[in-house]
């Protein structure tokens, strides 16, 4: 990962994230949680991420690619998805058409990925 990245997703994890966690947690809003165990460390992390519903799971966008910490850990070792108030362990990780994910976020939030050209989308598997 870029010099510039690491340091732009550090700038996020001190400012942003305490605010979008605080919203996933309350349920409210577009924020969901993916709690996930660290592959060095072993201690419990949680990332905000905003999720489409489907019925195989949630369908994500990885808006910072694959390298990120929360999305190399559940592909490592699964985790779990806090969605407006209930938790989802997940099974399995597996890619996902651009199509069927623009469609599972369906609009605004598709125009908004159009545009942006956002093209990485994953399927989280639920049980």
């Amino acid at each position: 990962m870029g010099r510039f990245k690491t340091a732009f997703l550090k700038v996020l994890n001190r400012t942003l994230n305490p605010l979008t966690l605080r919203a996933a947690h309350s349920g409210r809003g577009p924020f969901s949680l993916v709690e996930h165990v660290g592959r060095r460390t072993g201690r419990t992390y949680e990332a905000p991420v905003i999720l489409a519903r489907v019925p195989e799971g949630f369908v994500t966008e990885l808006t910072y690619g694959p390298d990120v910490n929360w999305y190399r850990n559940i592909v490592a070792g699964g985790g779990r998805v806090l969605y407006q108030g209930e938790w989802f362990p997940i099974v399995a990780v597996e890619p996902y058409a651009v199509r069927a994910g623009l469609r599972a976020f369906g609009p605004p939030a598709s125009w908004v990925l159009r545009a942006l050209r956002r093209r990485e989308f994953r399927l989280l598997r639920v049980e």
